[in-house]
């Protein structure tokens, strides 16, 4: 995945409670492929299996993730028209 990707991972991650780390696959080149690994440490860490992260993903996010901002009006969710 590339950073743009990475950043809305990592957040769905962090919003989940995950701590999984989102970081580029070469530590030493951020414009390169990123990843998800057990521990930030990029000499000792590990990565999660890409099935394993889309099977969490898939299970909070049906479709791609909401590019358009919400709002709730009384107790209904309401996609913005913007």
């Amino acid at each position: 995945m590339d950073a743009e990707k990475a950043r809305k991972v990592d957040a769905t991650l962090r919003r989940l409670g995950l701590s999984w780390v989102v970081a580029p696959v070469d530590p030493n080149n951020a414009a390169g492929d990123w990843g998800v690994f057990d521990i930030a440490d990029p000499v000792t860490r590990k990565p999660i299996k890409a099935d394993a992260v889309a099977s969490v993903l898939a299970k909070i996010v049906q479709g791609p993730l909401p590019s358009a901002a919400v709002s709730a009006r009384r107790g209904f969710v309401i996609p913005s028209k913007d």
